[in-house]
């Protein structure tokens, strides 16, 4: 069953990769990049000279024969080549991904543990000192924003205590105590606003669980609270966390860049703002839909948890 549905949902999915690829597309062409002018950067091309290179780069062509092409390539794993390292894209994308999604998946795991060790606590001590201090920090950390987490960090835990490393990336093949030092930082910066949030719904679902009948009579039968809480109240709770944790992965991946720009991680982040500034448009264009592909590709997933923790919907999907 579940199979048929991840398959019916995996149909879904091509005209909104479609769709992301023709916006992306688009909004490119109205960047003011020119790749001609990029790929003769420091030399002084004639017109003539830039007009071939357009030409034979299909850059004059009709916007539709272009879209099509992209596509085409896209198919066959082609994001284009850099204007400016002549390298392709899809190499640098390779080289720089893993290490964005080192930072996006233990910002993640971060966040869902300190959401749910919270927020199951506040619901628990409800309108308690536990609750109300978990409250307080949450409601800070939904309204501090990661790059001026990242800067604090940085300041008082790097600088003056001399704890972490400022900047810099060390390969876990290589010493996974260097990596986990320069990377600690990062992932709590990008990760403490969402566990924030997260913590805030995970409280406000399991109170609400803990209000049900069932619950009152599954403690009263003689059940630990824990085993009931454990068992069947997070269960039931984890549908309105799973819907937002969705919607944050895209913050996540979009604040992995700018967190990686802040501590110098050779990440996508620096991949594509360095493109940025040297106006490659190509590389830029790969790194967005590279992003966007990753934050269709975990919801995708998602939608498959949702399907796991509540029996319910799988009947109604079929």
């Amino acid at each position: 069953m579940i199979v048929r549905i991840l398959v019916r949902r995996l149909v879904l999915l091509v005209p909104l990769m479609l769709g992301i690829v023709l916006f992306v597309f688009v909004v490119m062409r109205f960047s003011d990049s020119d790749p001609a002018s990029a790929y003769f950067q420091g030399a002084n091309p004639t017109e003539q000279q830039l007009h071939d290179f357009r030409e034979r780069n299909g850059l004059l062509d009709p916007f539709p024969v272009r879209y099509f092409a992209f596509v085409g390539d896209l198919l066959r794993g082609d994001l284009g080549v850099s204007a400016l390292t002549r390298a392709p894209v899809v190499d640098q994308v390779t080289t720089a991904l893993p290490l964005t999604m080192q930072l996006t998946f233990l910002g993640l795991g971060i966040a869902l543990v300190l959401a749910l060790v919270g927020g199951v606590t506040a619901a628990i001590h409800r309108d308690r000192l536990p609750d109300q201090l978990i409250r307080v920090v949450s409601l800070t950390g939904v309204a501090a924003p990661g790059f001026w987490l990242a800067l604090l960090m940085i300041q008082y835990l790097a600088v003056d205590l001399g704890w972490f490393p400022t900047s810099g990336y060390v390969n876990p093949a290589d010493s996974f105590t260097g990596w986990l030092r320069t990377m600690t930082l990062p992932a709590l910066a990008l990760s403490l606003p969402v566990a924030a949030q997260l913590t805030r719904i995970v409280r406000t679902a399991v109170v609400e669980e803990l209000d049900k009948d069932y619950v009152r009579t599954a403690i009263g039968s003689g059940l630990p609270p824990v085993v009931v809480v454990g068992r069947n109240v997070l269960r039931n709770a984890l549908m309105n966390p799973l819907t937002v944790l969705g919607l944050r992965v895209g913050y996540l991946l979009g604040g992995a860049v700018v967190i990686e720009t802040i501590f110098n991680l050779p990440g996508m982040g620096k991949l594509m703002i360095d493109a940025v500034k040297n106006g490659d448009p190509a590389v830029v264009q790969g790194g967005v839909l590279t992003i966007a592909f990753g934050f269709v590709v975990v919801n995708l997933v998602i939608d498959v948890l949702y399907l796991l923790v509540n029996p319910r919907l799988r009947s109604a999907e079929t």
